[in-house]
């Protein structure tokens, strides 16, 4: 079965984190690294990732940090996680093998759609209102 990788998880947690700060709000390396308990280096490599996909923007100097690249509201789960992990299928079996039968087949590319369909209909201001639902918390620096 296909799983999410731990970077894919913590990319999400991250953009979370970003998406519950005011809005154009550079949130510094060292905050969200203290947030998610993680080290700063492997925070980096993950939020460079994210910057090549064009979902955050990093600022340089005494007021840099990271903020997402546009409104939370326009990024889907399945945007962020594809940006980590590159296409979300749980086939083990490349989908043109031809020892695979008919049945099987349709089984796999229902569940694929299911769960494409799923992380693309949850946006990222969807995780961020939960949250703040959840805990009560805004997000201060």
């Amino acid at each position: 079965m296909y799983k999410i990788s731990t970077r894919g998880q913590y990319a999400l947690l991250i953009m979370t984190d970003l998406a519950e700060a005011e809005e154009g709000t550079f949130i510094p390396l060292k905050t969200l690294s203290h947030r998610r308990n993680l080290s700063v280096k492997y925070l980096e490599q993950i939020l460079i990732q994210l910057g090549k996909s064009g979902l955050v923007t990093g600022s340089r100097g005494t007021n840099g940090g990271y903020t997402l690249s546009k409104k939370a509201s326009e990024y889907t789960a399945g945007e962020i996680l594809r940006s980590m992990e590159g296409e979300l299928s749980p086939r083990g079996i490349p989908e043109n093998n031809h020892l695979e039968s008919e049945g099987s087949k349709t089984f796999w590319n229902n569940f694929e759609k299911a769960v494409n369909n799923y992380v693309d209909s949850v946006t990222l201001e969807n995780l961020a209102h939960k949250n703040r639902e959840f805990s009560g918390f805004e997000y201060c620096i």
